[in-house]
């Protein structure tokens, strides 16, 4: 672990790591916003990411948006990496209080952190639009249970929806609240993986007035010059534990 990032950790006793794309892609989960990402999806369904990702492209476009979706956000192989198994470790030594995440590939959970408030939902968690029943992700790319690759709930017929928020819904208000209490009670904040450019959640920053507030990005923020640490380098390999 950076020298720096462990002497302010030595001395804090509540923290909270706010993390974005870029610590899933260590886990090689690529960033649909990314350039690639653009251009793939500009290439092969002639619209932007963001629009595919709308809730008006879901429910006018059901079956292209169920085509993308599977192909380029479930990620059914990736693993916890040094970042995700360093978050664990601190939670363990009871440092950590609470991830906050934009992620919705469940790595944080599967590296052992019980503390998560995943902003944007879930590609793990499905549920029927209909009667609410919820299905797993096995579920919905098991294609037994789609009719043209749409899953449909076994129970009433209804479309099954990732349990994620899209472009134009509203983030879970529960999700908010907890992540903005633990984010106010921390004397430290990790920030890490993400450019604070995706509103509303990059607006999470200012319910900080702790003493410690750190940036780990390979690229500038917008925050960076109210940061007390700011690391431009690969989150895994400035947070990885080597004891």
């Amino acid at each position: 672990m950076d020298s720096r990032l462990k002497e302010i950790l030595d001395n804090s006793k509540s923290v909270v790591f706010f993390g974005g794309a870029g610590v899933s892609t260590e886990s090689n989960i690529p960033d649909f916003r990314s350039e690639k990402g653009l251009y793939h999806a500009q290439q092969e369904y002639g619209c932007s990411p963001e629009e595919i990702l709308s809730r008006t492209f879901f429910d006018n476009h059901t079956e292209t948006f169920f085509d993308y979706y599977k192909k380029n956000l479930i990620y059914l192989d990736a693993e916890p990496n040094k970042a995700h198994k360093a978050l664990a470790y601190l939670e363990k030594q009871g440092k950590l209080k609470a991830v906050v995440t934009q992620n919705i590939d469940g790595l944080h959970q599967k590296a052992g952190n019980t503390k998560v408030y995943e902003l944007h939902g879930s590609v793990l968690r499905n549920y029927c639009m209909d009667c609410g029943k919820f299905y797993d992700v096995g579920y919905i790319m098991d294609e037994e249970n789609c009719r043209k690759g749409v899953p449909h709930c076994k129970e009433c017929g209804g479309i099954v929806k990732p349990d994620v928020v899209l472009y134009e819904e509203a983030l879970d208000d529960d999700c908010v609240t907890g992540a903005i209490e633990a984010i106010s009670q921390a004397d430290t904040l990790i920030i890490g993986g993400t450019s604070l450019v995706v509103y509303p959640a990059a607006g999470l920053i200012r319910y900080f007035s702790g003493n410690n507030l750190v940036l780990i990005n390979k690229q500038p923020t917008p925050q960076d010059k109210n940061a007390d640490l700011v690391i431009n380098d690969s989150i895994g390999k400035v947070m990885e534990i080597t004891e």
